[in-house]
């Protein structure tokens, strides 16, 4: 009988062992979550920053391609005060065009040698790769969170305390199709 009574309190301990750290796992990996999606933010703010010393250096060079530039200025001004999923859209929007920016600055040579156009050029595209590293950081981070609330036994404890899917960044399918190099060359 006391043996049975034993039993029973060792199996409820480690359930409840097991519980308390299913819960502070799945609050760690959410937590984790939360903070790679404000690093993309940081980041995509900081390069808001930016752009407008890029149009301002580019503008003076570039007519024609003026509508690339007041839609990088639109994004820019809609994503400062956007929620956070909204400013990663938008941001992956900008970093489309900022790229569209790239090949048009091929036809002005003279913009091309400006030393302070040269500088914000390469500040935008470290930004850029420190976007896409973010980025892959933060999918990895909530496919992480994401299985353990999913998967059981965890499941449990994630359904319980209300834990709910993070969605992963996504890219339009105009940054997935293949590049035409030719097109780029006209």
């Amino acid at each position: 009988m006391i043996i049975a009574v034993i039993s029973v309190i060792v199996v409820l301990f480690i359930i409840i062992l097991w519980a308390v750290f299913t819960n502070n796992s799945l609050i760690a990996k959410k937590n984790r979550v939360k903070q790679c999606k404000s690093g993309i933010c940081v980041v995509l703010k900081q390069r808001n920053d930016l752009i407008p010393n890029l149009v301002a250096s580019v503008k003076a060079y570039m007519g024609h391609e003026n509508e690339i530039l007041t839609r990088i200025a639109e994004l820019r001004s809609k994503v400062s005060n956007a929620s956070e999923s909204e400013q990663i859209k938008g941001g992956t929007e900008i970093s489309s065009l900022l790229g569209k920016l790239n090949v048009a600055v091929e036809n002005y040579p003279e913009l091309k040698a400006n030393e302070q156009f040269h500088h914000l050029q390469c500040q935008i595209a470290e930004m850029e790769n420190e976007i896409q590293a973010i980025r892959r950081t933060y999918n990895a981070a909530v496919t992480d969170y994401n299985n353990a609330i999913e998967m059981f036994p965890s499941s449990i404890i994630a359904s319980w305390r209300r834990h709910e899917q993070q969605e992963l960044v996504e890219f339009p399918e105009t940054e997935m199709a293949a590049v035409n190099v030719k097109e780029l060359f006209k």
